[in-house]
């Protein structure tokens, strides 16, 4: 049977909650004070602790420090006085969940019935097996959920989504194009309790800037032209889910604003209407720019950032994890056999020429590539199934600049800046990511060399002038 310890000074609230966790099938168990709480604890170990934070004898952040993390239990933290700042040493300290007096009565019964099972498949999809196939390759059994690889930056992410996944707090994942932000989106939403409630995923880039308000938060009947009936926004199809805001960054300033102020109070309005809507969502928001970087560009305001990077997640670059390539590759080439009845596999060739490459695109790429390869091949591939670019003699084809030994390391830096402007066909934006720099670096740079003009940097950089 599921037993719960509850600790809270205030005799009302610990009779109250002392009702509530029964109801919901918990032997419950109640203390005044730490003191009472070690001594119930040595008689019989709870299924899950609810620690009011401010306690006689101490505080429950202390409790939860006092606990061994092998064998710690979930434990919510409760109080009045809630503040970020000490939500977020919390969870940071083991805590699993946090709630506000007065208790959502709602949100403690969902906590209750998932929390256990949410730890027990942190605990599954964090242990991984290596398995080997028959061409030498480890398959994919290094994953957690729909994520795939093995090397210590990915497991780092893998423990990082399971401590965070079990709480409430909204998630920032930052990472190239095509590293996977969206399967960690997928990933905290399948591991919370919120698992059986709709996971949506919205790319803010993707829809038109006089519909994105209403897609977000609905609109009704009338309400401008074309509103021939109530629509329900991302929002409200989410409602006790997940919504992934993806590239967060090219959300409107405005609407940047009233996103801020739903997370802020828990309520909106749809477009049309003045009655206001409660918000029960978590939010993981996710970009491929430097945060820091979108804030200084005007791209993302600065306010809704500190709000949506509570628990921030950087996904490495596939450049960065190489060790994972044959990992993955093996994983998508399994797909299609299975998708397709075949039993095609690498040649060490082909794995050695991925492995070499920079993959700009990421895991997009190497399955795309894969893919290509897959219908290339009869039943081995080999190096002339997979596109010419991954070949050796082709990787650093291109344009490119002579540097003689002594030159000025200013006078290099503004060639390389010339020559990759007139590759990226004068876009600064493009040219900005692949010089590895802001746009804003770009600008001033180019204003140093006199190529654009003091309203044009000025503009750029959101400055009066240099």
């Amino acid at each position: 049977m599921r037993r719960a310890l509850v600790i809270d000074d205030d005799p009302a609230t610990r009779e109250l909650l002392v009702e509530l966790v029964h109801a919901e099938g918990y032997a419950v168990a109640a203390a005044a004070s730490l003191a009472e709480a070690r001594a119930a604890l040595a008689l019989q170990p709870p299924s899950v602790i609810l620690a009011d934070l401010v306690l006689p004898d101490g505080s429950g952040i202390a409790f939860i420090q006092e606990l061994d993390p092998a064998t710690r239990p979930p434990v919510v933290l409760m109080t009045g006085h809630a503040s970020l700042d000490t939500s977020i040493d919390a969870l940071r300290l083991g805590a699993t969940d946090y709630l506000v007096k007065p208790v959502d009565i709602g949100r403690l019964q969902r906590i209750l019935a998932d929390v256990t099972p949410a730890t027990q498949a942190r605990a599954d999809q964090a242990a991984g097996a290596v398995a080997v196939d028959r061409a030498g390759v480890r398959t994919a059994a290094d994953r957690f959920g729909p994520l795939i690889g093995a090397s210590v930056a990915m497991r780092g992410v893998y423990d990082q989504i399971a401590r965070v996944a079990p709480t409430s707090v909204p998630v920032f994942v930052a990472g190239e194009s095509g590293t996977g932000k969206e399967l960690v989106a997928q990933s905290i939403h399948e591991l919370s309790r919120r698992a059986a409630r709709p996971f949506l995923a919205v790319n803010c880039g993707a829809i038109a800037p006089q519909l994105i308000e209403s897609e977000m938060f609905g609109h009704e009947k009338g309400s401008f032209t074309g509103a021939t009936r109530q629509h329900r926004g991302y929002f409200e199809a989410a409602h006790g889910g997940t919504l992934f805001l993806d590239e967060i960054t090219e959300m409107a300033p405005d609407l940047q604003v009233k996103l801020l102020r739903v997370l802020e109070t828990g309520h909106f309005m749809r477009v049309g209407s003045q009655v206001p809507l409660r918000s029960d969502v978590r939010i993981v928001a996710a970009t491929n720019r430097v945060a820091s970087e979108a804030v200084a560009e005007g791209k993302l305001r600065a306010d809704l950032m500190y709000r949506l990077r509570v628990f921030p997640i950087a996904l490495p670059a596939l450049r960065e994890r190489p060790e994972d390539i044959d990992l993955l590759a093996a994983h998508f080439l399994a797909e299609l056999n299975r998708e397709e009845a075949r039993d095609k596999r690498f040649a060490p060739e082909a794995l050695l020429m991925m492995r070499r490459y920079g993959w700009p695109g990421n895991v997009r790429e190497l399955r795309n590539v894969v893919h290509q390869a897959f219908i290339l091949a009869d039943d081995l591939i080999v190096p002339a199934c997979l596109p010419a670019e991954l070949g050796a003699e082709r990787r650093d084809a291109g344009p490119f600049i002579t540097v003689r030994v002594g030159s000025r390391i200013s006078d290099v830096e503004r060639r390389l800046i010339f020559a990759t402007l007139d590759q990226c066909k004068g876009s600064k934006v493009l040219a900005a990511e692949a010089l590895g720099v802001s746009v804003k670096t770009l600008y001033n740079r180019l204003h140093e060399y006199g190529a654009i003009g003091d309203a044009a940097a000025a503009e750029a950089t959101g400055t009066d002038g240099p």
